[in-house]
C-alpha cells in the first residue's frame, strides 16, 4: 500500500533515517500490532506506535480508568475514570493520527479467546503488569511463531527483551521460577514505564523494517536509581516447558 502526500509528510523525519526510508514507512503502514495491556507501558507504547505510522493497532485490556492509575497511564484524563482503557485510547489515539486504524478489544485474554484476537498479528507488544497472561501470550507467540517484545517495570526498575521464536529463549526460558500469580499495586514512577515503553517501540519498529538489530537473546536491566543499564545474555532451557515441546 503506498503513502500519501499528507503520510509523506507526518513520518518525514523517520524517513530520512539511514536505512529507513519510504519503504521502512510502508512497511509501518502495512503491519499490525497488538498491544496487550493499556496501563503506564501500554498507553505510551501505543502512543509512540501510532505517531510512527504502525497501519492497525490492537488495544487489549479489560480494565477502567482508576485515579492512581493518572500518575503514568497518559491517555487517561480526570474526566475518563471509571471508562473502559481501551475505548478512551481508541478515541485519543485515533484523533491524534487518523491514519492509523485503531482495535479496541476490552478483554481478558484467555487460552479460549487469544487466538481471536492476536492470530493475524507481526509483533505483540507484553505491556502487562501479570506475570499469568505474560504467559498466555509467550506461549501463544511462541506456538505461532509471532515476535515478542517485552518489558516489565517495577519502582524505578525495568527489563527488556524481543523474543524470536526458535531463535531467542522465551520468557519461560528466563523466568521459570516466577510464580503466574503476584501481589497487586505494584510501587512505579509514571517515567519509568514511559522509557521502557519508549525502547519497546523502538524493539517492534525495527523488527516490523528491518532497520538495525532487535535485543534477540539479550536482556537490558534499567536502574534508574544509579542510572545504570546492564546486558545480559540469555539462554534457552532445553526443558523449557514451551520452547523444548512446541519448538521441536
Amino acid at each position: 500500500m503506498a503513502l500519501s502526500p499528507s503520510e509523506l509528510e507526518r513520518y518525514d523525519r523517520q524517513i530520512r533515517i539511514p536505512g529507513f526510508g519510504v519503504e521502512g514507512q510502508r512497511r509501518l503502514k502495512n503491519s499490525k500490532v497488538a498491544v496487550v495491556g493499556i496501563g503506564g507501558l501500554g498507553c505510551a507504547a501505543a502512543t509512540y506506535l501510532v505517531a510512527a505510522g504502525v497501519g492497525k493497532i490492537i488495544l487489549i485490556d479489560k480494565e477502567r480508568f482508576e485515579l492512581s492509575n493518572l500518575n503514568r497511564q497518559i491517555l487517561g484524563y480526570q474526566r475518563d475514570l471509571g471508562r473502559l482503557k481501551v475505548e478512551v485510547a481508541k478515541a485519543k489515539l485515533e484523533a491524534f493520527n487518523p491514519e492509523v486504524e485503531i482495535e479496541a478489544v476490552p478483554i481478558e485474554l484467555s487460552e479460549k479467546n487469544v487466538e481471536d484476537v492476536i492470530d493475524d498479528v507481526d509483533v505483540v507488544v507484553d505491556c502487562l503488569d501479570n506475570w499469568e497472561t505474560r504467559f498466555l501470550i509467550n506461549d501463544y507467540c511462541v506456538l505461532k511463531d509471532i515476535p515478542l517484545v517485552h518489558a516489565a517495570v517495577s519502582e524505578l526498575y525495568g527489563q527488556i527483551t524481543t523474543i524470536l521464536p526458535k531463535k531467542s529463549p522465551c520468557l519461560k526460558c528466563i523466568f521459570y521460577n516466577i510464580p503466574a500469580t503476584q501481589a497487586e499495586a505494584t510501587p512505579i514512577l509514571g517515567a519509568v514505564p514511559a522509557a521502557l515503553a519508549s525502547l519497546e517501540v523502538v524493539e517492534t519498529i525495527k523488527l516490523l523494517t528491518g532497520i538495525g538489530e532487535p535485543l534477540i537473546g539479550r536482556m537490558i536491566f534499567l536502574d534508574f536509581r544509579r542510572m545504570t543499564f546492564d546486558t545480559i545474555q540469555l539462554s534457552k532451557r532445553s526443558d523449557c516447558p514451551t520452547c523444548s515441546v512446541k519448538l521441536k
